[in-house]
């Protein structure tokens, strides 16, 4: 038996395909903005460059073998094996695995699989273990804990993800741990705060950008789509709208209500770079 596809998944690429077509970036990651940069599609490659700059100037000295768990893409990768540093990556899409190998390289060497279930040698240990966007999808239980079985004595963790805020409300952005949840964790752990920078600010425009391709784009796309059934297959229009009525409305509500944008997430999230040390 065949093993389903997540849609989520092939959105994921079919994004990374669209990108890659109209702007010339191979990188899924949010981009770092700044006051000297307009916020639009056109800048997403210069901001999602910049913030893989940011991140990379984030690891310290010394620093040779990196795991980029949920490399997604490949992009921060290629940009880490670029300046010399020995990499590999977890990564529990198929699809996405394909694409990082085109990004950073056939001979990119990937564990397939999610990170809590991927078996390493005893022995395998690295400076450093990254989650660039991907930390917020472990469970937080283990996820220091899986971490910290990885590293050399006196290893780095370098977190660069969104967490939940306190406010009140339900967001319709998704996604995220609890940010005290993760102080806790984090509290109870071994590690030592190195760094801990707050970027919401810097990351919240990408949900603007996301705002205006639902309005600029899938909207009127959907609207043309409408069209052309109502007016050539009436009833096939009227039984797809009610055969999925259920997720046109979650994906209006989700894209098309213009609530995604950034000033929900800087409510309702709180993006942050951690570098963390674990002593030796």
């Amino acid at each position: 038996m065949s093993t389903k596809v997540d849609s989520k998944e092939v959105g994921l690429v079919a994004g990374l395909n669209l990108f890659h077509f109209f702007l010339g970036t191979r990188d899924l990651h949010y981009g770092l903005w700044g006051d000297d940069l307009e916020v639009n599609i056109r800048n997403l490659p210069e901001a999602q460059k910049r913030y893989t700059e940011f991140l990379i100037e984030h690891i310290p000295d010394g620093v040779k073998r990196i795991l980029d768990v949920g490399c997604g893409a490949g992009g921060v990768a290629a940009a880490l094996r670029a300046r010399g540093y020995e990499v590999e990556g977890v990564s529990p899409s198929p699809l996405l695995t394909e694409a990082a190998r085109q990004n950073a390289g056939e001979d990119f060497k990937i564990h397939e699989g999610r990170f809590e279930d991927v078996t390493f040698a005893a022995d395998d240990r690295f400076d450093l273990v990254l989650f660039s966007e991907s930390f917020q999808y472990i469970t937080l239980g283990r996820v220091l804990d899986d971490a910290r079985a990885r590293l050399a004595p006196g290893g780095h963790v370098l977190i660069c993800d969104f967490f939940k805020t306190d406010a009140p409300g339900k967001s319709i952005i998704g996604g995220g741990h609890k940010l005290h949840r993760f102080r806790a964790a984090l509290d109870a752990s071994p590690f030592e705060v190195v760094e801990d920078l707050d970027i919401t600010r810097e990351t919240a425009p990408n949900l603007d950008i996301v705002e205006q391709m639902g309005r600029e784009l899938m909207l009127p796309t959907g609207d043309l789509i409408g069209y052309f059934l109502d007016r050539n297959y009436p009833w096939l229009a009227r039984l797809l709208r009610w055969k999925y009525r259920k997720k046109l409305d979650k994906i209006r509500r989700k894209y098309l209500s213009g609530e995604r944008n950034g000033a929900n997430f800087a409510r309702h999230k709180n993006y942050r770079l951690l570098l963390l040390r674990l002593p030796e």
